[in-house]
């Protein structure tokens, strides 16, 4: 390992605490977002992971790096390698967010790691995120962030892996540039593969805008909560395994046992090959009939 990426092992343990008032705003713009026809009222409780919508790193303009993400070097550690992506989470809901409350969200860098992969040198930094309101916990998470080399030859990389065949809920999802877009304003992303499609295919390699992980497991979650309505969601965790393009449909869906609390969630691409796959955890479940 170089010096340099051996001086990343500094940022272990550095901690960053933010503060923000969920608006009803934010909430009205993610359930415009998802397609949902409920109005969300200060009091309500924000529905899982759209926390994620929460605390977004706000660099000036002149602070921000050619990939649209702000300059390395604060609170994640300046990794010198082009590509970034959220590569997975698990978390766990203790208590709900709720709209037009105080939260407070401590973060801290738990890990850095450096890996040698097939497409080149790979650094993982693993970050432990703790949401609490005056009551105390809301939830506790770990987000893992990959940072890669550029690809040697352009082009969509295939994880190999076949799908489940075994779902029981399935939902086609057909991205365009303006649901990217929107998710990436909502949640003030500005990475450029998500909405710069000369970036994303020119810069970075892709074929395609990338959907962004978060969305995907949004949706994960969304399908979850669409058959079991009343349902209570205890736990939650996702695994990037391939990327998913504009350019083509994919699927959400999930494998639902009823005698067990846990399921499997997984994204599909149009050919049948697994991009995501992730469990989400509950606490109660009433089945509910339809999609």
């Amino acid at each position: 390992m170089s010096a340099e990426f051996d001086n990343l092992r500094n940022w272990i343990g550095r901690t960053q605490t933010d503060r923000e008032t969920v608006s009803p705003r934010l909430a009205s713009q993610l359930a415009a977002l998802l397609d949902h026809e409920a109005t969300l009222e200060p009091g309500d409780a924000l529905p899982p992971l759209w926390h994620w919508a929460l605390f977004p790193a706000i660099a000036r303009q002149s602070h921000v790096g050619v990939d649209g993400h702000p300059t390395r070097g604060g609170f994640l550690p300046p990794v010198p390698l082009p590509r970034r992506m959220w590569a997975g989470s698990r978390v766990q809901f203790e208590r709900p967010v709720r709209i037009g409350h105080d939260v407070t969200r401590t973060s801290q860098i738990v890990d850095v790691g450096v890996k040698d992969g097939r497409s080149g040198q790979l650094v993982f930094v693993r970050v432990r995120h703790q949401l609490e309101d005056l009551d105390g916990t809301l939830l506790s998470e770990e987000q893992d962030i990959v940072y890669r080399d550029a690809p040697r030859v352009p082009g969509s990389p295939d994880s190999g892996l076949e799908a489940p065949n075994d779902g029981t809920w399935r939902r086609l999802i057909v991205p365009d540039p303006v649901l990217l877009f929107r998710y990436s304003a909502v949640t003030y992303n500005g990475h450029r593969i998500h909405y710069d499609r000369p970036y994303a295919i020119e810069q970075e390699g892709y074929p395609a805008l990338v959907v962004h992980g978060p969305l995907t497991a949004t949706l994960l979650i969304e399908l979850v909560r669409r058959n079991l309505p009343r349902a209570q969601i205890a736990g939650f965790s996702f695994k990037a395994i391939g990327p998913l393009f504009d350019n083509e449909p994919f699927y959400v869906c999930a494998a639902h046992d009823p005698t067990s609390p846990e399921i499997r969630i997984w994204a599909e691409n149009a050919l049948g090959r697994l991009c995501v796959d992730g469990r989400v955890t509950l606490t109660e479940a009433r089945p509910a009939t339809g999609n």
